[in-house]
């Protein structure tokens, strides 16, 4: 009969998932999971593979979590400018939160790597221009929908969208206040919304 698990991997990983979030993927090391943890090298690789498969999770539980206010306000919002509002909202609210990493857990993880880590970059930039692509997509709904005009350049303003939300991140990292990045969002809103 096996031996139960003397750990909560779930809190586990939400441990990791914060510690990835604060230092990024390459300044989370092994030694520092060890110590966010409380668990020993051997049995962080038993319940989740490597770092890199540690990761991964992590980020797709952020994603599932706090960094999913992207597609939630993109699918339950009836209109691409009250989709944009909340999604910017709920940036700041995400990135800014008291007592959480500061910025955006995908955006920050990998702003540079080392060759050896390429694969992790790579991955997160395929994440972060999915996001972009979701973007575009609801964008050119509006579009035929009426809601924006058959001119509007989707794509240059779903690229102007996705810049903000990385700025927002590293604002925020920067500790920009919340009322500073949302007058931000208020004002890219209207621009963009004027086109």
């Amino acid at each position: 009969m096996a031996r139960p698990r003397e750990f909560d991997r779930d809190e586990a990983l939400l441990k990791a998932r914060d510690a990835f979030w604060e230092r990024g993927y390459e300044g989370t090391s092994i030694s520092d999971l060890v110590g966010t943890l409380g668990l020993a090298p051997a049995r962080i690789y038993a319940a989740f593979g490597s770092k890199e498969d540690l990761f991964r999770e992590a980020v797709a539980l952020y994603e599932a979590q706090e960094g999913g206010f992207v597609a939630r306000a993109l699918e339950e919002e009836l209109t691409a400018r009250e989709a944009v509002d909340r999604m910017l909202r709920e940036a700041v609210e995400t990135y800014t939160r008291p007592g959480r990493p500061r910025g955006c857990l995908v955006v920050s993880a990998a702003t540079s790597c080392s060759a050896e880590n390429e694969q992790i970059r790579d991955w997160l930039a395929e994440r972060r221009l999915m996001q972009t692509n979701a973007i575009v997509a609801r964008l050119e709904k509006a579009v035929r929908d009426g809601e924006l005009g058959p001119e509007t350049q989707v794509q240059a303003m779903g690229d102007s969208l996705a810049a903000l939300l990385h700025g927002l991140s590293i604002q925020a990292r920067d500790g920009v206040p919340p009322e500073r990045l949302l007058a931000l969002c208020a004002l890219t809103t209207r621009a963009l919304f004027l086109m």
